[in-house]
């Protein structure tokens, strides 16, 4: 049996390692809900690690290194409203292609960059997030259970992880609760009544893309310079569709998304927290362990595709009607 400590610690890595799926998973819901289906989370994501971890590297400024995967993020948003809102492609290879271009160039420049075979120097210093105590986090930790909670599991986070759970409940109140937010869930299920009440349904469409590239920015650069130490070749390990998977489970709800992402999470935290498991003689192999996320992604594909209902006039290009 795991001591309390071990847990405590589990579920901090859980935490960590959640963050970036959630940011992601988020952006998905954004562009989703508006109807256009995004598979190039991923390489937004990539990109978006790579362009922070090298101008965090060069300026020594994390801030300016946020600022530029944001951008870089954004482009690639950009490129793909285009495609799949004014030029009506098709929304599942617009996505495709992304990953395609993030995952070439991101090496291709890296290589150029800094000759260091595909990947940036380490960041150390201000080149990275560095960890927010709180107040008497130092102080209380001796506290039974208590101590524990409040000075490892809530405190020593970067400010993106905080950012990233409190854009939860954001993205509750922006979709629920704000004129926005019910035009945006509209144009997903029927845009034409929405163009009927005179709202742009390219400008709501165009909003929540960009919405979802600032996202993945953010999720990017957090992997680069809070979660790592730099840049790396493939660095986002599939991450880009565990959220994909996360917010189907989720069926497209803000707060069942933070729970899926959670869970995806726990599962990388146990896998890299406890490696080679021996089960009375039988030892479970560490692959076992780094393949489990994944493996929870295609059940719960395979399980939960056809219960999860997506919004009706997602992947359809609107053609505004004479």
């Amino acid at each position: 049996m795991m001591d309390f400590l071990t847990i405590i610690q589990v579920l901090d890595s859980t935490i960590r390692l959640s963050t970036p799926l959630l940011l992601a998973c988020l952006a998905g819901l954004y562009s989703e809900r508006a109807g256009i289906f995004d598979i190039g989370l991923e390489g937004k994501m990539l990109m978006a690690a790579f362009f922070s971890a090298a101008v965090a590297a060069v300026s020594g400024s994390v801030w300016l290194g946020l600022l530029a995967g944001i951008a870089s993020s954004l482009v690639l948003a950009g490129l793909h409203g285009l495609a799949s809102i004014t030029f009506r492609g098709n929304q599942l290879i617009s996505g495709v292609a992304i990953n395609f271009l993030a995952a070439g160039m991101t090496v291709l420049v890296a290589q150029d960059w800094f000759k260091q075979g595909g990947r940036t120097p380490s960041l150390f210093g201000g080149a990275r997030f560095e960890p927010i105590d709180w107040p008497l986090a130092e102080t209380l930790s001796g506290i039974p259970v208590l101590g524990p909670i409040y000075a490892e599991l809530l405190s020593g986070h970067s400010v993106l992880v905080y950012l990233a759970f409190l854009a939860v409940p954001g993205t509750w109140w922006l979709l629920y609760r704000t004129r926005f937010g019910l035009r945006l869930r509209a144009v997903g299920e029927n845009p034409a009544a929405v163009d009927t009440a005179g709202v742009s349904v390219v400008g709501l469409r165009y909003a929540a893309v960009m919405i979802c590239g600032v996202l993945c920015g953010i999720a990017g650069a957090y992997l680069a310079t809070a979660l790592q130490a730099g840049f790396v070749k493939d660095m986002t390990a599939g991450r880009g569709f565990i959220a994909l998977a996360a917010l189907i489970f989720a069926k497209w709800r803000p707060l069942h998304a933070m729970w899926a992402c959670l869970l995806f999470g726990l599962l990388q935290a146990v896998a890299l927290r406890f490696q080679n498991i021996d089960l009375g003689g039988v030892v479970i192999p560490v692959q076992v362990m780094d393949a489990l996320p994944y493996i929870l992604t295609v059940v719960i594909l395979a399980g939960f595709v056809g219960k999860a209902i997506p919004p009706r006039a997602g992947g359809e290009p609107y053609v505004k009607e004479r």
